[in-house]
């Protein structure tokens, strides 16, 4: 998402705890050499629980799987090249895997010293034996797939926690893992956008009381909003808003 990320990390909390604000320093240096925005995410919080609950472990999976396109982007679950979706309950070759997990996959090797430093920023010796897909790291060599697929044990249940996990019952449990927190300025422009998206309406004024509540939900989805933001946000009053949020 280009507002927030999740992930569902295995190990001892300080290993758990560097990866992601090792991750959160690349993507800021990548920004700055990409955009020429300098610490973009300096102030960007970090927020974590521990997951002990097997049932709640498989929920969060599935919350994570279904946030892009319950935040309103046109991926399939299982498809957005952005998530570990598209590798489980998969068998490489079929009809039904997404093309770039069987197309594209290049041994690193095949790429000169030179260029895998430039793409990678390291010379990490364990880089070279990974597949890329273009510029990027085939998900496949850092997602424990088979550890998700065991937990599941079958597909049958792994789609039946994708259909039945509910936004809700992650965030109750203080579930948004990972989020950033925008501005209110900045989010005024994404609600301006997605109403232009939506409505083909660039005021909130011009929204009848179901559009707003629609727009609501995607907000909410999109950005992990609090209830009092949203109903600034929407022209709404916060009480109206617990039923559908």
């Amino acid at each position: 998402m280009d507002t927030h990320f999740h992930f569902i990390l295995y190990g001892d909390f300080d290993t758990c705890c560097g990866a992601i604000h090792e991750y959160v320093r690349q993507t800021s240096r990548y920004i700055a050499m990409n955009r020429d925005e300098r610490n973009k995410l300096k102030h960007v919080p970090i927020n974590h629980q521990r997951i002990t609950d097997k049932r709640y472990l498989k929920t969060a999976i599935c919350y994570t799987l279904r946030n892009a396109p319950v935040g309103g982007i046109p991926f399939n679950a299982y498809d957005y090249p952005w998530s570990s979706g598209p590798l489980y309950f998969r068998r490489t070759g079929l009809w039904s895997s997404p093309a770039w997990t069987i197309d594209g996959l290049v041994q690193k090797p095949s790429l000169s010293a030179r260029r895998r430093y430039a793409v990678f920023k390291t010379r990490n010796p364990a880089f070279r034996e990974a597949l890329t897909v273009g510029d990027l790291v085939f998900p496949g060599e850092y997602v424990a797939f088979e550890i998700v697929e065991e937990l599941f044990k079958t597909c049958k249940a792994f789609h039946y926690f994708m259909c039945s996990t509910k936004e809700e019952t992650v965030e109750s449990r203080g579930g948004q893992l990972l989020s950033l927190s925008i501005p209110i300025q900045e989010l005024r422009q994404h609600r301006d956008e997605i109403c232009r998206e939506m409505f083909g309406e660039v005021r909130v004024g011009g929204l009848d009381a179901a559009q707003r509540f629609r727009l609501a939900r995607v907000i909410r989805s999109r950005y992990l909003c609090s209830p009092k933001q949203i109903a600034h946000l929407c022209g709404l009053k916060e009480d109206e808003l617990e039923p559908l949020l």
